[in-house]
């Protein structure tokens, strides 16, 4: 069976000096669906790649005015990410290798064998499209995360911004400090994509998610046979993140014995796996955030002193959004935007007593809370504008923390269900968190679910075990 395009009708330029091969060449690609332009040189070819979409061109080596070498370099001094193929007569391997070297996709020889022709070209176009696919993605993962979406006009914002866009280009280890839900990751990426090593990998860990047991593992992988389970060798974090950053999230939960080890990663840029021997060196860029006060983690002795010297090279302090309310109305119509082209809602406005409700609460969740409440009022409401009303609706339960049920009448069963699942998950971990005076562990055992899965729960609501400490 002959492969067929990719896609519907993908434009292929033929170049060739012969006008017998323009012609069977033209009439074999038309008959496998694809539209066929032809020039009868190089120049003419190039002529073409300037004026039309092409997707991939078929060029002869040997030809007048502008042969398939001097095409490829053509294209590439123009900018021109069009895939070659060259084809020719005259084949040696020093042909080939220099056509490739040039960026030529592929390279046959005649007499062109139409089957072969057809399974490269179908292969040229499926790298094509999924070369173009990443470069998508990775304007779109920059786009999410570039300094436009660290919103906020309040002065303490734009000291940050200053300060992210001055860090931003440095290999500076940063410390990022605030309390739940204020953005801390978002930051860590906006400096990581705004980088020189934004083509490489941003590896996140949440430290307080992970049990002492297993924490090490997870951040300087393992060898084969270390420990009980352990039945192959794995890679860590650290080694994920070479040539990127790596973000530790909640660092100041992560144990003494682990610090000593981070603190020779950040010093020699080294370390071994868990039961290995083998150095391991890896280049990263250390970003780290925790909504603990590390001083006074030190002089409690749980935190080391000449680790947070190392952490803190360039501290970022972001200020709960309680004390930058000034920002409450940016923050809620840039959530509106995201939630109503996410749900396809016309919604565009929020009424200015919808804002002044939102000016008037708590925010112990801070930016994540105001935006659970943005995303449910997306979809409660039913106008064009979100009402204080639909807002008042949204809000999650009050300091004493009684759980109320809603009237869902004009909600589909399923959104009425899971918003209620949601205020009683987050109502029922609250409970728990202020039962045993933030102890996650304590708490996860009493609800019968694992460390990591209650912590996840917390995360969601933008619970910290900090707001239950005694």
């Amino acid at each position: 069976m002959k492969p067929k395009p990719l896609r519907a009708q993908p434009t292929i330029l033929v170049i060739d000096d012969e006008p017998a091969t323009l012609k069977v060449m033209e009439a074999n690609l038309r008959r496998e669906g694809y539209a066929v332009c032809i020039a009868a040189d190089g120049q003419a070819g190039l002529a073409q790649l300037g004026s039309q979409q092409i997707d991939v061109v078929i060029a002869d080596y040997m030809m007048p005015n502008l042969d398939g070498i001097a095409l490829l370099e053509k294209m590439r001094a123009l900018g021109l990410e069009v895939p070659v193929i060259i084809i020719t007569a005259y084949g040696s391997i020093e042909h080939a290798v220099k056509a490739m070297q040039l960026g030529a996709a592929n390279y046959l020889a005649k007499p062109i064998h139409y089957d072969e022709l057809m399974v490269v070209l179908q292969k040229t176009l499926e790298h094509s499209h999924l070369k173009k696919e990443v470069e998508r993605l990775r304007q779109e993962v920059a786009s999410r995360y570039s300094f436009s979406n660290l919103v906020g006009k309040s002065a303490a914002m734009q000291s940050i911004y200053d300060l992210v866009t001055d860090v931003a280009n440095t290999d500076a280890t940063v410390l990022i400090q605030g309390e739940t839900g204020t953005g801390k990751e978002l930051i860590a990426k906006a400096i990581h994509y705004n980088s020189p090593r934004k083509e490489k990998p941003f590896v996140g860990v949440s430290c307080a998610a992970l049990p002492e047991t297993l924490l090490e593992s997870e951040l300087f992988g393992h060898e084969k046979g270390a420990f009980t389970g352990a039945l192959k060798t794995r890679i860590g974090r650290f080694e994920q993140a070479d040539g990127g950053t790596i973000f530790l999230d909640e660092i100041g939960d992560i144990p003494l014995t682990t610090q000593a080890k981070l603190l020779r990663v950040l010093q020699e840029r080294a370390f071994e796996r868990v039961g290995g021997n083998e150095t391991v060196r890896v280049d990263v860029r250390l970003i780290s955030a925790t909504n603990k006060d590390l001083r006074k983690a030190i002089q409690q002795k749980t935190f080391r002193e000449d680790l947070f010297y190392r952490l803190n090279v360039v501290l970022i302090a972001v200020p709960p959004l309680r004390e930058r309310l000034e920002d409450l109305p940016l923050l809620a119509f840039h959530f509106l935007q995201i939630y109503a082209g996410r749900f396809n809602k016309t919604l565009d406005n929020i009424e200015p007593a919808a804002i002044q409700l939102l000016a008037q609460q708590r925010w112990a969740g801070n930016v994540r809370e105001l935006e659970n409440v943005i995303e449910r009022g997306v979809i409660l409401e039913k106008g064009e504008s979100i009402t204080k009303e639909t807002i008042a609706r949204c809000l999650q339960p009050g300091e004493q923390g009684s759980f109320h049920f809603f009237l869902y009448e004009n909600m589909p069963f399923r959104d009425a269900k899971q918003d209620l699942l949601d205020r009683f998950e987050r109502e029922y971990v609250s409970r728990l968190l202020e039962k045993h005076h933030g102890s996650i562990t304590n708490a996860a055992r009493e609800a019968e679910l694992d460390y990591k899965n209650f912590f996840e729960k917390m995360k969601r609501h933008g619970l910290s075990k900090w707001d239950f400490k005694e």
